[in-house]
C-alpha cells in the first residue's frame, strides 16, 4: 500500500504511463533532497540503470527512510528544481527504488512543462487531513499522535507520525529556537515537562474553567484528586467574559453541543507537547524511543482532564483562540473552524477512529 495518497496518484500515473499524471503527483507537493555529509558532493548525482542515465534523487513525504541520527533532508519544489537543473542530460529520479518510483526527463522543454503543471496544480493549502499508512494507526502511541493532530492538520503533514521530519530539519530547528527557546536537548525537555503540565495556557482562565466544570458535576482527575485550579465553589473565579462568548459562538458553528462548555484549555498545550516531540525528533534532540514514550505521556495526561475527543476539540479550539484571535472572530477563527470540522467529521480522522480513553 502507497504510505500516503501522493505515493498512490504517482504510483498510478507511472502504472498507466502518463508522464503528465507523474508530474501532477509531485508538482503541488515538497521534496526531499538528502543534505549532503562531510566529503560528499553537493548533489548526489547517480548513475540509474533504470533510466539509462544520470540522476538526482529526490524523494516524496511519504517515502522518507526511517529516522537516523545524521540523515537529514532538505525539502525542494518542483518549481526549485526546474529553475536550478543543472544538466539536461539528467534525469529526476522521484523514490528511485522503491514501487514507487518515476524517473522524469529534465531538457529544457521538460522543465518548462514542470512549471506548467505546477502553476496548474499550485502550491499543496493547508487544512489537509494527511494519513500515513506505515505509521501507528492504532494503539496508545497512535492515540498520543492523535492530540497533535490540528498542527498536522494545519501544515497538512501526516497525523501519526514520527520520524525524519515534520516540515525538514532546519525549518523544525528554527520553529524550536524561535517560538520555543529550545536549542538542546535540556531545553526541550523543559518545554515538554512544562506543556505536559499545563503551564502555558492562561491560569487565570484555567482555574475558572476548571472550578466551573467541578461545580457542575465534573468527575475528578485520574488520581481521584481536585483538578488543578479547584477551590471552594464560594470562591470559584468567574470565567472570563470572552470565553462565553467564544462558547455562545461555538455552540452556533458546531464546536460544542447545545449546552456544552469547555472543560479546559490544556488541550491547546497538549497539542503543542505533541509536535514539540515531532520538532524535537527532527532536529535530533530527542530520540524515537523516548518520542514515543512522550507522545503516550500526553494522551495519559489528556485523559485526566477530557473525557471525549469532542470535549479535547473544544479545549483546544478555545485555547488557540485566546492565544491568537481575542475575540476578534477573523482568519484565526475560521481556521480553527475548518480544522475542527476536519477532524471531527472526516471518516478518516483519528478523532473518528480512535477511542479516546
Amino acid at each position: 500500500m502507497p504510505p500516503t495518497d501522493t505515493e498512490r496518484r504517482l504510483c498510478e500515473a507511472t502504472a498507466r504511463g502518463d508522464w503528465d499524471g507523474q508530474v501532477a503527483a509531485i508538482a503541488g507537493e515538497d521534496l526531499y533532497l538528502a543534505v549532503p555529509q562531510q566529503g560528499q558532493d553537493p548533489l548526489p548525482v547517480y548513475d540509474d540503470p533504470a533510466a539509462g542515465a544520470k540522476c538526482i534523487p529526490v524523494l516524496t513525504r511519504g517515502m522518507l527512510p526511517p529516522w537516523q541520527p545524521q540523515q537529514f533532508f532538505d525539502r525542494v519544489s518542483v518549481e526549485e528544481l526546474a529553475q536550478d537543473w543543472p544538466n539536461d542530460k539528467w534525469r529526476l529520479a522521484v523514490n528511485p527504488g522503491t514501487p514507487c518510483a518515476a524517473y522524469l526527463a529534465a531538457s529544457p522543454g521538460h522543465r518548462a512543462g514542470w512549471l506548467r503543471v505546477r502553476a496548474q496544480v499550485g502550491v499543496r493549502p493547508g487544512g489537509l487531513l494527511v494519513t500515513h499508512y506505515g505509521s501507528p494507526l492504532h494503539g496508545p502511541v497512535a492515540q498520543g499522535l492523535a492530540c497533535g493532530a490540528p498542527i498536522a492538520v494545519h501544515h497538512s503533514v501526516p497525523w501519526n507520525e514520527l520520524g525524519t521530519a515534520f516540515l525538514d530539519h532546519a525549518a523544525d530547528a528554527q520553529t524550536l529556537r524561535d517560538q520555543w527557546s529550545v536549542t538542546d536537548p535540556a531545553t526541550w525537555q523543559q518545554r515538554l515537562d512544562q506543556l505536559l503540565g499545563g503551564q502555558f495556557v492562561p491560569a487565570e482562565t484555567e482555574a475558572a474553567l476548571r472550578a466551573r466544570a467541578r461545580d457542575a458535576g465534573a468527575p475528578e482527575d485520574a488520581a481521584g484528586e481536585e483538578t488543578a485550579g479547584s477551590r471552594d465553589t464560594a470562591e470559584s473565579p468567574a470565567v472570563p467574559e470572552l470565553v462565553t462568548r467564544y462558547e455562545e459562538r461555538f455552540r452556533a458553528d458546531g464546536l460544542l453541543p447545545a449546552d456544552g462548555r469547555v472543560v479546559s484549555l490544556a488541550a491547546l498545550d497538549h497539542a503543542h507537547a505533541v509536535n514539540l516531540v515531532r520538532w524535537g525528533l527532527s532536529a535530533r534532540l530527542c530520540a524515537p524511543p523516548q518520542a514515543e514514550q512522550a507522545v503516550q505521556q500526553v494522551a495519559a495526561r489528556a485523559r485526566e482532564v477530557y473525557g471525549s475527543w469532542e470535549e479535547f476539540a473544544a479545549g483546544y479550539a478555545l485555547g488557540r483562540m485566546l492565544a491568537f484571535d481575542n475575540g476578534w472572530f477573523g482568519p484565526q477563527y475560521a481556521e480553527a473552524v475548518h480544522l475542527h470540522r476536519v477532524l471531527t467529521q472526516d471518516p478518516s480522522s483519528p478523532w473518528r477512529g480512535l477511542p479516546f480513553s
